[in-house]
């Protein structure tokens, strides 16, 4: 999966087709372009607006459903034929999905794709996706007047790889050709950075959604946004405020049932909205004929402030990884329609006292607005500007003892290829099983597999003399090829790597804190299963050499080599790295005096019958 096989070169485009940015998100979904000769985007208008709310509406007996703002305003009255969110379940199977109003999931196999259920039919979120894209789609082709095909869509910086290519899937099956994924935080900042220049700053964008939250530390200077750190929970975003509120009517008014929370959440939305523009005008609306749902602002901020609470570990988390503190920042940029919420900036002001909160441009829009920047680039129109991105987890692959080794590590540049050498460990071995892994710990035990593939044919040859390279290359969409090649012979084999479906996003945040709660514990058991594989290969040499060499070798020292491998033989599998270390040198002290004497007979034997 990621192996691209698109390959867009600058001018390579046609000029008279236009190529859209769209950030296809959890609450709204827009479209972005910049007309021909222009430098600056604009955001597509339509006769609904600006905004086409990321909502589907199943009307009975209706093959295709409605999408955008007919399908909002169904929420209230139909909630059972309506499904939003969608994004929240991209590249996900039904266990890794909080169970919360809004999705009647089918329970399927735990690597499958989970599906939503309207109305008896099933639907799984690429299609769903594909739906709002084909959406966009329509409507600049109504306001262009032509057919479009292309098109830079925007995904949350800690989409992972699953997520990544279920979005590119859903494009394609829009009839856009998908040109390139970018982070949000990283298509914000481009559109923000365009006013600076060349002047040097660093910048900290706070980007929460409607279902999704990242916070990314950029360097931008003389047109290079470098993202220096990224951080979030693809998990978090305004839907969870959304739910805070409907679960606290709920309990208020003792509801029940799934059409009323959803419902409720519906109207938590509005009420949050409402209350975010004007926080002296209490939300009061009726539920039903006897009851009246009530929010003012004081309850808001009580209900907000956990929620909230979640974010600042991610900004402080980002600092962290970018080995910078609060005054190294220059400016705060806000994005995401979530970030109306007053509170956010009045606490980020609060925090980053000495520089800007930036909310100049539209947070609702600015995501596509980048996008089309970075689609008029691909397009050839503008070299200007140029994106460096990170990846966020380590990726590597598994090595004796089930130990990870580390060959891109995270926060690495993006695009970017990274190799290491490899070789045998048993004589004659002509097949070897690559396991791809991503995350932080020492063991793959603890860490996500993506892939395996065997290279096979190797030429059979002594242990350690084989040469194998392994590469590992992330593409500018973050998404992984691994290949391995026998340099001697030339023999190679590649994967497209495509994670299973089933990693829920907190196990990614997870995993990182683990990987520091553990440092100590995994540098131990790597340094023990490190040992114990040394003492493996010494066993396997010491025997293959005793078999070759007896006829040079005096019973005795035959008896005592022995003696001493079935000591570290024993020792193994006791967990004690110092007396296997001691174990191994006393086996060397032992074979040395014999091997150095059988290495001479053997230069002896070379060199007869030669002058030097």
């Amino acid at each position: 999966m990621a192996k691209i096989s698109i390959n867009i070169k600058q001018g390579s485009l046609s000029k008279s087709e236009p190529v859209l940015g769209i950030d296809l998100g959890t609450t709204n979904s827009l479209v972005a372009w910049v007309p021909p000769g222009e430098r600056d985007p604009q955001i597509l208008e339509s006769s609904e607006g600006r905004l086409t709310p990321s909502v589907l509406y199943f009307p009975e007996n209706q093959a295709e459903p409605l999408v955008g703002k007919m399908a909002w305003d169904a929420l209230e009255s139909q909630p059972e034929r309506c499904v939003r969110s969608v994004k929240r379940l991209l590249g996900k199977s039904a266990q890794d999905v909080q169970k919360h109003w809004g999705y009647r999931l089918v329970e399927t196999s735990e690597e499958a794709l989970v599906q939503v259920e309207v109305d008896g039919r099933y639907y799984d979120p690429i299609h769903l996706s594909s739906l709002i894209l084909k959406e966009l789609k329509r409507k600049a082709e109504g306001a262009f007047g032509q057919s479009v095909s292309k098109a830079v869509i925007t995904v949350p910086a800690y989409f992972n790889d699953s997520q990544r290519q279920a979005t590119r899937d859903a494009g394609k099956l829009a009839g856009l050709e998908v040109l390139r994924i970018v982070n949000e935080p990283t298509a914000a900042s481009l559109a923000y950075g365009l006013n600076i220049g060349a002047e040097s700053r660093t910048i900290l964008v706070y980007d929460l959604g409607g279902g999704t939250f990242d916070v990314s530390i950029l360097h931008l200077e003389d047109g290079v946004f470098e993202v220096l750190a990224t951080h979030g929970d693809t998990a978090l975003g305004g839907d969870d405020l959304d739910l805070r509120i409907a679960q606290w009517w709920m309990q208020q008014h003792s509801l029940e049932g799934i059409d009323n929370g959803i419902r409720l959440q519906h109207m938590a939305e509005r009420a949050k909205m409402q209350l975010s523009q004007d926080a002296d005008s209490p939300f009061s609306v009726a539920f039903n004929a006897d009851v009246a749902l009530e929010l003012n602002y004081a309850k808001l901020c009580e209900l907000a402030e956990p929620w909230m609470q979640t974010t600042w570990k991610s900004v402080d988390r980002a600092l962290a990884l970018s080995d910078l503190v609060e005054t190294d920042i220059d400016e705060v940029v806000l994005v995401g329609g979530s970030t109306r919420f007053p509170e956010i900036a009045r606490q980020l002001a609060k925090r980053f006292d000495h520089c800007r909160v930036n909310s100049e441009v539209n947070p609702d829009e600015v995501v596509a607005l980048g996008a089309a920047i970075e689609a008029d680039v691909l397009a050839g129109n503008r070299t200007d500007v140029l994106l460096l991105d990170v990846t966020p987890l380590s990726l590597g692959i598994e090595t004796a003892g089930n130990l990870m080794d580390v060959i891109i590590p995270r926060n690495s540049k993006i695009p970017t290829r990274l190799a290491r050498e490899y070789t045998t460990s048993v004589d004659g071995q002509v097949n070897l099983k690559i396991a791809v892994y991503q995350g932080e710990r020492e063991s793959v035990l603890h860490n996500r597999k993506l892939g395996e593939f065997v290279l096979s044919g190797i030429p059979a040859m002594p242990a350690g003399l084989p040469k194998i390279q392994i590469s590992f290359a992330i593409d500018a969409n973050g998404l992984l090829q691994v290949s391995a090649k026998e340099l001697r012979s030339g023999m190679e084999q590649s994967i497209e790597v495509k994670p299973q479906y089933g990693l829920t996003d907190s196990e990614v945040e997870q995993r990182l804190l683990e990987s520091m709660q553990h440092a100590q514990n995994d540098l131990e058991e790597r340094m023990l299963i490190e040992a114990q594989n040394e003492a493996q290969q010494i066993l396997y040499a010491t025997e293959r050499f005793l078999e070759k060499h007896a006829q040079h070798l005096s019973t005795e020292e035959i008896h005592i080599t022995r003696q001493r491998c079935d000591e570290l033989r024993g020792l193994l599998s006791q967990g004690d790295r110092n007396r296997l270390l001691a174990s191994i040198e006393a086996l060397n002290e032992v074979t040395k005096p014999f091997a150095e004497r059988i290495m001479d007979i053997a230069v002896s034997e070379a060199l007869k019958g030669k002058k030097l």
